[in-house]
């Protein structure tokens, strides 16, 4: 999975589904979601991309998209979001939150 930052961010999310994951480092919840994160990230590879954001180091970023609490995933289709979760997710309920943008 990648990491982005600002610099990087509007390019990355504007073509397809993109899935991204706002965490940080000291997080137990976002140290739990991203093992499956990174396994959903190669079962779907073909239908959606799945990027992450250290809120610590992208500050900015995580402002823009009032995130208040991570992890947060935001699901982007074409640059625009179209879903918001907060917390942890088991990976069903993760895979079917990616597939709803499909």
């Amino acid at each position: 999975m990648k990491n982005l930052t600002k610099a990087n961010f509007n390019e990355e999310i504007n073509n397809g589904v993109v899935l991204v994951d706002f965490y940080a480092d000291w997080c137990g919840p976002c140290k739990m979601i991203s093992p499956i994160l990174a396994e959903l990230s190669e079962t779907h590879a073909d239908k959606a991309t799945i990027v992450k954001i250290n809120v610590d180091e992208e500050g900015e970023l995580a402002q823009r998209f009032d995130v208040m609490s991570i992890p947060t995933l935001i699901l982007f289709k074409d640059g625009k979001p179209v879903g918001r979760k907060t917390g942890f997710m088991p990976k069903p309920e993760l895979e079917k939150f990616i597939t709803s943008a499909e």
